[in-house]
């Protein structure tokens, strides 16, 4: 049996549906199960709660297989409570699986992942799970191509794309269905043991000015980016729902992506959706 965790959000969904290609055996833990994709409920084990409740914990132990994502709650008071404080009551759980494949971030090594907000917290996450001595890859990524989505209006209504990232700096990004294709392969895989990193990084390094300059044309429309500053950066985080602290982790995480947090030794393996494929896919 593989648990999976999240299956409503954008990586999860897509996990749930790798894996039932595959016809392998999959139970999810959802929050609302109502919000399942369409003719998922009847071919998975579906149990409803969140990480903590002793439900959710008996349905972790003894998986052959666990996919682990935190989907970090926008009110938390601190980042370590939105990650490593999240996933302790169910580590004893976690430990007893037979391999868990969990989302976490690039960065590791570098001179600023200490204060990287939500980077930092997906780090110590993945310290905290591979200390059980469970099986454990944890897949480090950079921004998702996916996240441009959430800007749609802004794009359709003025012709802008906003964030706090310097418009000429080249990032890594990757698309969300790559990661769910490498999450669900791993899942699968009942050979490796150990904790390992695994990149998984799109195939082309892009700056803001780029990625809006790509957007434009797909859509055949004037788009431009424009950098957001660090203080209204922070004050829209707030406004759209996020506490002190996670809006703070937001911004930490951005600022140390300006400073090299998602550099990518050479050589590396890269998945294979671009973003103007992304957009065709998915924007227009």
């Amino acid at each position: 049996m593989i648990v999976v965790t999240a299956p409503t959000g954008q990586i999860g969904s897509q996990v749930v549906q790798d894996l039932l290609k595959a016809d392998a055996p999959v139970r999810v833990i959802a929050r609302d199960p109502a919000r399942l994709a369409p003719g998922v409920a009847e071919r998975v084990d579906v149990v409803q709660g969140s990480h903590g409740d002793p439900a959710v914990a008996a349905a972790l132990e003894g998986a052959d297989a666990v996919f682990w994502l935190v989907m970090a709650d926008p009110r938390a008071t601190t980042i370590d409570d939105a990650y490593t404080g999240f996933t302790r009551p169910v580590l004893p759980s976690l430990a007893k699986a037979g391999r868990v494949v969990g989302i976490s971030a690039l960065g590791r090594g570098t001179p600023v992942a200490a204060r990287a907000g939500h980077v930092t917290g997906s780090l110590a996450q993945d310290d905290l799970i591979a200390a059980t001595g469970v099986p454990y890859r944890a897949l480090t990524m950079p921004s998702f191509m996916d996240n441009v989505r959430r800007q749609a209006t802004p794009i359709k209504e003025q012709g802008i794309l906003r964030g706090p990232y310097v418009p000429d700096l080249p990032l890594p990004t990757v698309a969300t269905r790559d990661i769910a294709a490498v999450a669900a392969g791993l899942l699968l895989d009942n050979t490796w043991t150990g904790f390992e990193e695994v990149p998984v990084i799109g195939p082309e390094d892009l700056t803001w000015t780029e990625i809006a300059a790509i957007v434009a044309d797909v859509l055949g429309r004037p788009v431009r980016y424009e950098q957001t500053p660090p203080d209204v950066f922070k004050a829209d985080m707030q406004r759209f729902g996020s506490s002190g602290a996670i809006a703070q982790g937001l911004l930490d995480m951005a600022l140390a992506k300006n400073n090299g947090l998602d550099h990518v030794t050479p050589g590396i393996p890269r998945t294979p959706t671009t973003f103007r494929q992304w957009c065709l896919d998915n924007l227009a």
